[in-house]
């Protein structure tokens, strides 16, 4: 199982970026895909999760409004739009797959595979 993520980078404050995540290896269509996040200093924390039966997408308080995941299970990749770009949005974006469906925000011990993660710089 592979998850390869890319559309990391330097953005501005106020600004936009689209993370990408490729799966392979996986049965996308009983899979849950969720993306996390891990800044310097802090625990990882869980962004948004959707899977792959209900398709509700849940997100982490902090960025209701200004991050959308959507996945297409066809082509089995998943992305990440950010809007809005704030200052604490910098750290190492990972995205993840948990067998089967769920409901809620995913936990990161639910976790049956990781991407290596993409690096998102924020500038002021």
């Amino acid at each position: 199982v592979q998850l390869v993520e890319s559309g990391g980078g330097l953005a501005r404050t106020g600004g936009s970026l689209k993370l990408s995540c490729v799966a392979s290896g996986l049965p996308f269509s009983d899979t849950t895909i969720a993306w996390f996040r891990l800044a310097p200093g802090k625990e990882r924390e869980s962004i948004s999760c959707v899977g792959a039966r209900d398709l509700i997408a849940y997100y982490a308080d902090s960025v209701k409004g200004r991050f959308f995941i959507s996945v297409d299970f066809g082509e089995e990749t998943s992305w990440l739009q950010i809007n809005s770009l704030e200052p604490e949005d910098a750290a190492v974006y990972y995205c993840a797959a948990i067998r089967g469906d769920r409901s809620g925000l995913c936990r990161s011990s639910e976790v049956h595979f990781w991407g290596k993660g993409t690096l998102v710089t924020i500038s002021s």
